[in-house]
């Protein structure tokens, strides 16, 4: 097997040199992780990359859940995405549903797809709350720079999840139409659960507050990062 992917959540360059001297792979950047984690200004883009040599999705995202917004709010965020992209940002996170349907929001996550210009990009959790899974996916599957799909396997999290993400996997392997991108594994994930979840052929992980012991007003924890790093490498 390769060496599977760590992925951290950041908020800051600190936390990006930790979770780099940690052994992460790849940086979720991300702000105001009260609302699970909304777009970073250009200017905290600009000091992560300057900090770490990584890779780092950016989140594209404005308001706490997962709808778009209307218009307005659309071309607010296509305006920061293209801020960011100046600025060097060539991976993001990104997902949006319909609020009536449950299904992809496939006007939104074109216009933001129009002005990122081809970046690889991470279709975030928002799969887990969709009306269908499956019926996401194949909607989903011939827009540019899609490679990941970030999930728990359910909206409680992957303890709950085991049994979809073990089934997803085994399509991911089996090259079913659809399910070409990699799984990203993250909501409620814990160390128990790798053994599981590798044994299934699934090699990428994302952490947030499990790199953040004292909470997440305080930094990341290299040596927290380094227990997952470690754990993944067994």
């Amino acid at each position: 097997m390769s060496r599977p992917i760590l992925e951290v959540i950041a908020l800051s360059a600190e936390d990006a040199e930790a979770a780099r001297a940690g052994g992460a792979d790849r940086l979720e950047l991300v702000s105001d992780i009260a609302a699970d984690g909304l777009t970073p200004s250009r200017e905290t883009f600009a000091a992560v990359r300057a900090a770490v040599d990584i890779p780092i999705r950016v989140m594209l995202r404005t308001t706490d859940g997962f709808a778009a917004g209307d218009a307005a709010d659309i071309a607010a965020l296509r305006a920061q995405a293209q801020l960011l992209r100046a600025e060097g940002a060539d991976e993001f996170v990104l997902g949006f549903l319909d609020g009536t349907t449950g299904q992809p929001d496939l006007h939104a996550v074109g216009a933001l797809l129009e002005v990122v210009h081809g970046a690889r990009w991470t279709f975030h959790r928002a799969i887990d709350r969709a009306a269908d899974r499956e019926s996401l996916r194949k909607s989903l599957a011939e827009l540019p720079g899609l490679d990941t799909y970030l999930t728990a396997g359910s909206a409680t999290g992957v303890q709950d999840g085991l049994d979809v993400l073990l089934a997803e996997s085994a399509r991911t392997l089996a090259g079913d139409p659809g399910f070409e991108a990699r799984i990203l594994v993250g909501g409620g994930l814990r160390l128990d659960h790798l053994p599981q979840l590798r044994a299934a052929g699934l090699d990428a992980f994302h952490i947030g507050g499990a790199a953040r012991p004292q909470g997440w007003q305080a930094p990341v924890d290299a040596d927290a990062v380094r227990r997952w790093r470690t754990a993944l490498d067994a």
